[in-house]
């Protein structure tokens, strides 16, 4: 092994490390944040789904977030119960049921994030765009490789 495939392997090491410790925080996160709510990280992280995205069919409900339908079945009914969607008829395609976020019941969550917000506003200013351009290409990447991989296993 050269020099430069030993410097690239504990580079790629660190990046597993500070990866998998990135995730278990971000897990913690918004667990909290969930938990302040009365909801599961999942319900969370579904709301903010439908607060990006608008409302959204349970199907694209599973093709964002990985799971089976049947478990996005159940999670709505969860949301739904607790007051976070509602479900609606689409408006061009009677067959099919949008799920639209409760907006009022989503503001409530949005004040958890805003210190958070402020907090990576300002860990940014610490690296060049081109720097965080190479993150968001990153972030991006395994975000698709992630969903790919809940995918498999929800399948």
């Amino acid at each position: 092994m050269t020099q430069a495939d030993g410097t690239r392997a504990e580079t790629l090491r660190q990046l597993v490390d500070v990866g998998r410790n990135h995730s278990a925080v971000t897990v913690m996160f918004h667990s909290a944040i969930a938990a302040k709510q009365g909801l599961n990280a999942t319900e969370e992280k579904t709301l903010d789904h439908l607060r990006r995205r608008g409302p959204l069919t349970a199907k694209d409900l599973a093709e964002l977030t990985g799971l089976a339908p049947a478990s996005v079945t159940g999670l709505l009914d969860r949301l739904e119960a607790k007051g976070f969607v509602h479900r609606v008829k689409h408006p061009t395609d009677k067959r099919r049921v949008l799920v639209e976020p409760n907006q009022k019941k989503i503001a409530e969550l949005a004040v958890f994030f805003e210190d958070w917000a402020r907090d990576v506003v300002e860990a940014c200013e610490e690296f060049s765009t081109d720097e965080l351009d190479t993150v968001i290409r990153f972030l991006s990447v395994m975000s698709e490789r992630q969903r790919a991989a809940a995918t498999r296993l929800t399948g």
